[in-house]
């Protein structure tokens, strides 16, 4: 049963008193901060010069107020019946030892004076010391100012260069010169996300621009045929169905360029969840729907492949393959092949899909994973250059790393290393044997 709300209201109470003394205080703490870097530099250095200089002079004050004995008495007795006097040395501070005659009372007044003359000196030095320590802390004070302005110089030279950076002039760069600092680093740490920031806006303006054109093309000539049917006086229900026969194939084409448009920029994204997929599996289920495909082309796949536990979505490891086996049949020469490889390897699981089309040029392999690049436009040929791409965005997703190299003897090998998967700091159970097949019996 719940505490009636008077109970409810006085135990919140308690809870707010007890509180609010420490929130309060963190209040004044707050507000008590500089704000300023600088401030505080100047704060910091003056307090740890004041508490340097208090400890300094307190251990000289000790030093100099311990008891010596550097005063001496000298006081003589006559030896009488013709003896020559006795005279006596003792130390001024020193008790005990043989004491002077009562007629010597000028022993103690010297002693009384020397401890007047002492505590005197010891005021003196301590008046004065603190008044040379309140100097030199304002003093210290002011250095530290001028000192953090001058070594906080470059931070500001850092932050006006970030703050004149805008999408206009992102080519500009900061390019701070000295010695190898902590300052230097932040600078050369700015303009290397500069430079990433620059490539990215760079590929993201020819996104732009080739979606652009990708898609204007089409609907220019959807267009024109819409035009041809209503200004052609003569036209026929064969012209009519002639013109949209093309115009629903360039309708297809748009949807599966938008469709490919949209895999990419899910891919690009990231996963919201993740779960465990056999790699091999995958390859097997894409293989057995493009192995018709690749029949009429002409083209045989062979695939060699051991179970590979991997983390990731399986509908965007499915079109990864598909995309890959596609692009490898493609573009390929009569009568080719396709290799794909799935195998474990130094804790990942390593795909790999080769083909044996036409020559690629070194400096080409990089570009083909770029949006909307291929190595030949067709027009027609329902390909829009985003195949590579998506392969690309998927791999990031799953933190695979991807390479791509021309084949020794023409086509591409394109190899993708995804994290194998574990449980418990421990890997899955290892099969003793892969498995090897060949897709195209």
């Amino acid at each position: 049963m719940a505490p009636p709300l008077r109970t409810r209201l006085a135990r919140a109470r308690d809870r707010a008193l007890r509180t609010a003394p420490a929130s309060w205080l963190r209040a004044l703490a707050r507000r008590l901060t500089p704000r300023r870097v600088r401030v505080r530099f100047a704060v910091l250095f003056g307090l740890l010069f004041i508490a340097s200089g208090a400890v300094l002079l307190g251990m000289t004050y000790l030093l100099v107020n311990r008891p010596t004995h550097s005063s001496v008495v000298k006081y003589e007795i006559n030896g009488g019946d013709g003896l020559q006097p006795t005279i006596h040395i003792q130390p001024g501070g020193q008790s005990g030892g043989d004491a002077p005659p009562p007629e010597f009372a000028l022993d103690a007044q010297l002693r009384e004076q020397a401890a007047r003359m002492h505590e005197a000196q010891m005021h003196d030095l301590l008046v004065q010391s603190c008044i040379a320590l309140a100097i030199m802390a304002c003093l210290s004070v002011a250095l530290s100012w001028l000192l953090a302005r001058r070594v906080l110089r470059p931070m500001r030279t850092v932050t006006a260069g970030i703050r004149s950076i805008s999408a206009r002039n992102v080519h500009e760069r900061l390019a701070v010169e000295g010695p190898g600092d902590e300052i230097s680093d932040l600078a050369d740490s700015v303009d290397g996300l500069l430079d990433r920031l620059e490539a990215a806006l760079e590929s993201h303006k020819r996104f732009v621009a080739n979606a652009a054109h990708e898609l204007r093309t089409p609907l220019t000539v959807e267009r024109a045929l819409l035009e041809e049917c209503l200004l052609d006086p003569d036209a026929t229900a064969e012209s009519f169905r002639e013109n949209f026969e093309r115009l629903l194939r360039i309708s297809t084409h748009q949807g599966a360029l938008l469709e490919s448009l949209l895999t990419l920029a899910v891919s690009e994204r990231g996963m919201d969840r993740t779960e465990p997929v056999d790699l091999a599996e995958v390859v097997e289920t894409v293989l057995l729907t493009q192995l018709p495909r690749t029949e009429r082309q002409g083209v045989r796949i062979a695939d060699r492949t051991e179970p590979a536990q991997v983390a990731g979505d399986t509908a965007l490891l499915e079109r990864l393959v598909a995309n890959l086996v596609h692009n490898a049949a493609y573009y390929n020469v009569p009568d080719g092949t396709v290799d794909v490889t799935v195998r474990r390897h130094d804790r990942h699981a390593v795909l790999t899909v080769t083909n044996t089309g036409p020559a690629v040029p070194e400096e080409r392999v990089g570009q083909l994973f770029e949006p909307f690049q291929r190595m030949s436009r067709t027009a027609g040929d329902g390909h829009h250059g985003l195949g590579l791409s998506i392969v690309r965005a998927i791999a990031a997703a799953h933190d695979a790393a991807l390479t791509a190299r021309p084949g020794p003897a023409g086509g591409l090998v394109v190899e993708l290393s995804f994290p194998l998967l574990v449980k418990d700091g421990e890997r899955y159970a290892v099969w003793p044997q892969p498995r090897a097949a060949t897709a195209s019996k």
